[in-house]
């Protein structure tokens, strides 16, 4: 693997059977085993400080940008794509196009275990993505979502905000 354009913070723990290259991984953030993190040369993936990878997990920004925040917790088995489609077939391609999206999420999400994250999706700041969810749409800070697609649930409750808030 030829290793370029990266650029690692203070205190980051990364799993040896992990595999990233093109990206900027910002202080205390730990990545578990057998995840891959990539970006592109045009494209860095950035992920924030204190954040966490779960093992398994795939973070796909080589066609289009892709942002996680600070304090992220992404569980076991999750796909962030910022690209998806038949790749390998022109004429599959005629009818499924290659979509490709910059990705962000934001600052305090929880991406519950085996989650999907599509392209051109942002997620606001204290998201949560329940488990096993396909995500293909954007929501706004302080959702709670899930299913496949994704719906909204519900938001959190003034009192929760609040409590957030105090906790910050």
């Amino acid at each position: 693997m030829k290793f370029s354009n990266i650029k690692l913070g203070k205190n980051v723990e990364i799993d040896p059977s992990t595999s990233f290259n093109n990206v900027i991984i910002n202080d205390n953030v730990k990545i578990a085993k057998r995840c891959s993190l990539f970006g592109s040369e045009k494209n860095i993936l950035e992920i924030g400080k204190n954040s966490y990878a779960g093992m398994n997990t795939v973070i796909n920004g080589f066609a289009a940008k892709v942002s996680i925040g600070s304090n992220v917790s992404i569980a076991q088995n999750v796909n962030i794509m910022a690209d998806s489609g038949p790749n390998a077939s022109k004429a599959m391609q005629t009818i499924f196009p290659i979509e490709k999206g910059a990705i962000t999420i934001g600052n305090h999400c929880w991406i519950g275990a085996s989650a999907v994250i599509m392209p051109n999706v942002n997620l606001g700041d204290y998201t949560t993505v329940a488990a096993n969810s396909f995500v293909n749409k954007s929501f706004p800070e302080y959702s709670i979502i899930g299913g496949n697609p994704a719906k909204l649930i519900r938001k959190f409750t003034v009192e929760e905000i609040e409590k957030l808030a105090k906790d910050d």
